[in-house]
C-alpha cells in the first residue's frame, strides 16, 4: 500500500510539527493494519525561513520515522511561500487481513483510540488563546504513532477501520458507514474529548472544518436535539493526527480493550453499526 500526506505547520514548535507531520503519514498505513516499510519525504521551505527551524523539522520527522523503524529513502524539498512538510509510505499488510473502511456490519462496536479536539487546540494556540504549556500535551497526543492500535486491531480482526483526521470523526464515520452499507450510531457521551477542547469549543474556537463538515454533511446525519452544541462541533471539527476508529463485532469488544490495554493504549466504545437506514450517522 501506499499513501501520502503532509501540510502547514499545526503548532509553533518546527521539531514538534515534524513528529506531528510525520505520525500522521503513517496513520494511513496502521488504518489498514499495515506495516510502514519505507517512506519519501516532501518538504516546502520559504526562502527566509531560519535555518534552525528547518533543521527542527526535518529532525522531528525524521525522529518519528525511525521511532517507526521506517527508513527515510529520499525525497524533494521545494521552495514555497509556506512551510509544509510531510512523507509517501509505503507499507506492507497481508490483503487478507486488510482492515479496509468497508467491512463494518450491523451490530458491530465502534472504538476511538485518541481523544478528539485537535482542531479546537491548534484553533486556539495560532489566535494566541491558549499557552504553549497547555498546547504541548496536544502535541504529543498528534505525535503518538498508532503502531500499538494496530497492533491491537490485527490481534482480534476488525471489520473495518479507519484514522480519524481532517474530515473529523462525524466525516471518517460517515465514509466507514457509506462503504459498507450501515447506519453508525456515535454516542457523544461516551467519546473522549481533549481537556479544555470542549471550553474552547464554547468560545467559537473549533477549526473552520466544523462549520465545512456540517454543511457538507447535513443531509446524511441526524443528531438528537438536545446534544450539547459544544460536542456536536468537535465531533465535526478537523482532527489532526488522530486515532483509529475501530469496528468489531461484539463479541471481539471485550478482546479489543484488553489488547489495547495491554499496550497502553486507551480504549473508548463510542458506538455501534445499525442496518442502513434514512441517514449514514446518528448523533446521540
Amino acid at each position: 500500500m501506499q499513501t501520502i500526506d503532509y501540510f502547514p505547520p499545526v503548532v509553533d514548535d518546527p521539531f514538534w510539527f515534524g513528529q506531528i507531520a510525520a505520525a500522521n503519514a503513517l496513520s494511513d498505513v496502521y488504518a489498514m493494519g499495515g506495516t510502514p516499510f519505507s517512506a519519501l519525504n516532501l518538504a516546502g521551505i520559504p526562502r527566509d525561513f531560519p535555518p534552525e527551524w528547518t533543521a527542527a523539522i526535518f529532525r522531528g520527522g525524521f525522529d518519528k520515522m525511525r521511532e517507526a523503524a521506517t527508513p527515510v529513502a529520499g525525497g524533494h524539498t521545494v521552495q514555497s511561500n509556506e512551510a509544509f512538510f510531510g512523507f509517501a509510505v509505503t507499507g506492507l499488510v497481508d490483503r487478507r487481513k486488510v482492515a479496509a473502511n468497508s467491512g463494518a456490519r450491523a451490530g458491530d462496536v465502534v472504538y476511538l483510540t485518541k481523544s478528539l479536539g485537535m482542531g479546537a487546540m491548534t484553533t486556539a494556540a495560532k489566535k494566541q488563546a491558549i499557552t504553549w504549556a497547555e498546547m504541548e500535551p496536544a502535541a504529543r497526543q498528534m505525535a503518538t504513532l498508532n503502531d500499538r492500535a494496530a497492533a491491537a486491531m490485527n490481534a482480534v480482526g476488525a471489520h473495518a477501520c479507519t484514522d480519524v483526521t481532517g474530515f473529523g470523526l462525524v466525516g471518517h464515520a460517515r465514509n466507514v458507514a457509506k462503504a459498507s452499507g450501515v447506519t453508525l450510531r456515535l454516542d457523544l457521551a461516551r467519546c473522549p474529548f481533549f481537556p479544555g477542547a470542549i471550553e474552547l469549543a464554547r468560545r467559537g474556537l473549533c477549526s473552520g472544518g466544523s462549520k465545512r463538515g456540517k454543511a457538507a454533511l447535513a443531509e446524511v446525519v441526524r443528531a438528537r436535539a438536545d446534544l450539547d452544541p459544544a460536542l456536536v462541533d468537535l465531533a465535526y471539527d478537523a482532527e489532526t493526527s488522530g486515532g483509529l476508529l475501530i469496528v468489531v463485532p461484539a463479541a471481539s469488544g471485550a478482546a479489543l480493550e484488553r489488547e489495547l490495554g495491554a499496550r497502553g493504549v486507551p480504549a473508548h466504545a463510542i458506538g455501534e453499526c445499525a442496518p442502513a437506514s434514512d441517514v449514514l450517522i446518528e448523533l446521540a
